[in-house]
């Protein structure tokens, strides 16, 4: 931590002393290959540090767990973890109901809150047990998916305890989509849910992963993966500002390279655990447009070797940038991509223009912000996106037909048309399907 953090951690830990708050001497687990630990060489000092994160925690101040996940080793294990987590995803118990259970831990409130809800068959979404719901139209990748889970770690588990974290994992994926079956589940997602199942008890993972989904990585959970791919576009941008020359040098190279990895929280492609449970302390607090910009600093890291490689082979310089460089310094990526977000913001970028205002880049830009939106308010920014997707299609096939029926005065009747119903689909999103069943006849 540098010298400001320290004195505001140093003051932090008295005042929690003095005013004797809870969680402060909550007991770390022991060190084991499947649970991320304090760093032995200094421990000493993120003792201290973990003191001041759970007072943090307590006061569920999520610009202080921000700067703190910033930090080396960020919440540092996965004891600390339970109680940050659901706060900076908002799924910790309600602040408003804090004064009832004064003096329990935020992770305790969440867990009785849970347990409530499941006794009395409440849920955030829809009444009763999930396992009675209606199945999910994609429930039989999710089984496939599941079957390759939990292949890098945990190393100290036997194949029945394996297989019963691989059945928990399922349910936890399959209760999400049964409760919120308007999201769609794509090939990663498992890998994303994997770690939190392996961080949070099971009390509290559902709401997390529900609001994680929702909230924060919406935009993968479409219909369809053109939102994805224009949070992609951003990178060329960034490149741009910082190094033109390896901007143009990648110009012929789409920046699908960086899918698997911002698609999947890099859970795909990191393969040590104590790895990636840091990187989400990092993720979760920030706002996701902070994974488009981790990536387009793995490449700029990786200039070196990338001019190694002709420009006029891309297809070469996608298999050197979809696999994320070995080893890799978690640590000063992190720093340096802290960095390039405070020097070229995503408003001075031309592609940010372009995001949907519904995208999570801009709905959850501000984690606090984000942290107070409800499950609710995930759904109409859904319902809002597949809206503009739609109308992408339609436009897309009215292009189309202007290229068939060329001709200077139908097309300039068929432009003045698209722009006009760009205009009232902005004010009444039904113009659309009118539109669309009016198209039908003449394409």
């Amino acid at each position: 931590m540098n010298k400001e953090a320290a004195h505001r951690g140093q003051r932090r830990e008295d005042s929690s002393k003095s005013d004797g708050l809870p969680g402060n001497t909550v007991q770390l687990k022991a060190p084991s290959n499947t649970d991320t630990e304090m760093h032995g060489h200094d421990t000493a000092e993120n003792q201290a540090k973990a003191l001041v994160i759970l007072d943090a925690c307590n006061r569920r101040d999520i610009a202080d767990l921000k700067d703190l996940a910033a930090t080396k080793g960020g919440f540092l294990s996965d004891a600390i973890r339970r109680q940050a987590w659901p706060i900076l995803l908002g799924s910790a118990y309600p602040a408003a109901a804090a004064s009832s259970d004064e003096g329990k831990p935020p992770l305790d409130k969440a867990a009785e809150a849970h347990q409530q809800n499941v006794a009395s068959g409440a849920t955030e979404a829809h009444d009763g047990p999930w396992s009675e719901l209606p199945r999910h139209r994609d429930e039989d990748q999710v089984r496939l998916d599941v079957d390759r889970s939990f292949i890098y770690y945990p190393h100290d588990q036997s194949q029945a305890q394996l297989d019963l974290k691989k059945s928990e994992l399922s349910d936890l994926i399959t209760e999400t989509l049964r409760r919120h079956p308007h999201l769609c589940y794509f090939q990663g997602y498992h890998d994303i849910c994997q770690v939190f199942l392996l961080v949070l008890p099971p009390a509290l993972r559902p709401s997390a992963v529900a609001r994680l989904s929702a909230l924060r990585i919406r935009d993968f959970m479409l219909p369809n993966l053109a939102p994805a791919i224009s949070q992609l576009r951003l990178i060329p941008d960034i490149l741009y500002a910082v190094d033109p020359a390896l901007c143009r040098h990648l110009s012929q190279t789409e920046p699908f390279f960086a899918l698997s990895g911002t698609l999947t929280m890099y859970a795909h492609d990191i393969q040590s655990y104590s790895s990636i449970a840091r990187l989400f302390d990092a993720l979760l607090a920030r706002g996701q447009v902070f994974s488009v910009y981790m990536f387009a600093q793995i490449v700029l890291n990786r200039r070196g070797e990338l001019f190694d490689t002709p420009a006029s082979e891309p297809e070469m310089l996608h298999s050197i940038l979809s696999k994320l460089p070995q080893p890799l310094d978690l640590e000063q990526l992190i720093a340096d991509t802290a960095t390039l977000f405070a020097r070229h913001p995503p408003e001075s970028l031309r592609a940010w223009g372009r995001i949907s205002g519904a995208s999570v880049l801009k709905t959850a830009r501000d984690v606090e912000v984000c942290a107070a939106q409800t499950l609710d308010d995930g759904r109409r920014f859904f319902d809002r996106q597949v809206k503009e997707l739609q109308w992408a299609e339609t436009k897309e096939k009215m292009l189309k037909t202007m290229w068939a029926y060329r001709s200077p005065a139908k097309g300039v009747a068929l432009a003045v048309l698209i722009g006009v119903a760009a205009i009232y689909l902005r004010k009444s999103p039904s113009v659309l399907g009118y539109l669309a069943a009016f198209w039908s006849r003449f394409s």
